[in-house]
């Protein structure tokens, strides 16, 4: 692999830890100039790209090596799209990413539904084991779930239905 010497200066922060002398560990570390033998490495060979690989706008190219298993698609990929056109030090980048995840499980159950299979949520949650090992978590979870439920009910019913609820509840 041919190394060429490449400006990275108009990237924000690039290079800030490059001068040794400005190390925080510096008041507990004795430095010696071993250690810096280990900075010069080769790179790997670039792994071959064939399909799309979402990478950080601060980084100028692919990392060398990146998982393939699982190539954005969907709407969780327009999401993750969307979030790779900003800065990892913006919430427009790590929310999307997490809204992403949880539109991906979405569809993936219905990508399960679709072929047949009905999802075993039960048994996909880990509830039996909670069940054998955290009995008392899980009914916690359980009464907040209700809770969240209930409370989505009343304020999707209607306002005369919340009041004809709450005084019956209260002339008990």
């Amino acid at each position: 692999m041919e190394e060429q010497a490449k400006d990275y200066s108009h990237i924000n922060g690039w290079g800030i830890d490059a001068d040794p002398k400005n190390d925080p560990t510096y008041p507990m570390k004795h430095r010696t100039n071993e250690e810096h033998k280990g900075y010069t490495w080769e790179r790997p060979p670039q792994q071959p790209i064939t399909m799309e690989v979402l990478h950080s706008i601060e980084r100028p190219n692919v990392s060398a090596v990146f998982g393939t298993a699982m190539p954005p698609s969907g709407l969780s990929g327009m999401i993750r799209r969307f979030a790779f056109k900003y800065s990892e030090n913006s919430y427009l980048h790590w929310l999307p990413l997490l809204v992403a995840d949880r539109v991906n499980v979405v569809e993936g159950l219905i990508e399960d539904v679709a072929g047949g299979k009905v999802p075993n949520i039960f048994s996909e949650k880990g509830y039996s084991a909670d069940w054998d090992h955290n009995r008392s978590g899980l009914a916690v979870r359980a009464a907040v779930g209700a809770a969240v439920v209930g409370a989505i009910v009343l304020m999707c019913a209607g306002e005369k239905n919340r009041k004809k609820w709450f005084y019956q509840l209260m002339d008990r």
